[in-house]
Formats: structure tokens, sequence, C-alpha cells
């Protein structure tokens, strides 16, 4: 399993989703944000419309 973090990831950049349960999957970043137990999280956008979340160490710009 291939993961790339990505230090300089912001709202609006294309990414791909190379590790993960979205594997494969790619869009516009949007509403990053950190968990509680310090994690980067990240919503993406999908050209469809269609939403998901996941861990910005799954995510390459």
């Amino acid at each position: 399993m291939k993961t790339k973090t990505t230090t300089k990831l912001k709202d609006g950049d294309q990414c791909k989703v190379v590790a993960g349960t979205h594997a494969g999957k790619s869009g516009t970043v949007h509403d990053i944000k950190t968990s509680k137990t310090g994690h980067l999280t990240i919503t993406v956008k999908q050209q469809n419309g269609e939403r998901f979340k996941t861990l910005a160490k799954n995510v390459e710009v």
C-alpha cells in the first residue's frame, strides 16, 4: 500500500486517493481539519458532486 503524506495540502487542490477505502477516486479538497487524535482529515468532492472524507496521508496532489 503506497501512502504519501502531503503537508502543503490546501482547499481547492485537485487530488487522487492512493490508499484506504476510497483508493482510486479523485476530486477537489475541501474542509481540512485535524482530528482529536492529531490526524489530518479532508473532505474530497468528486466531479459528480459526491463527497467523502479521508485521511490526508492517503492522498497525493
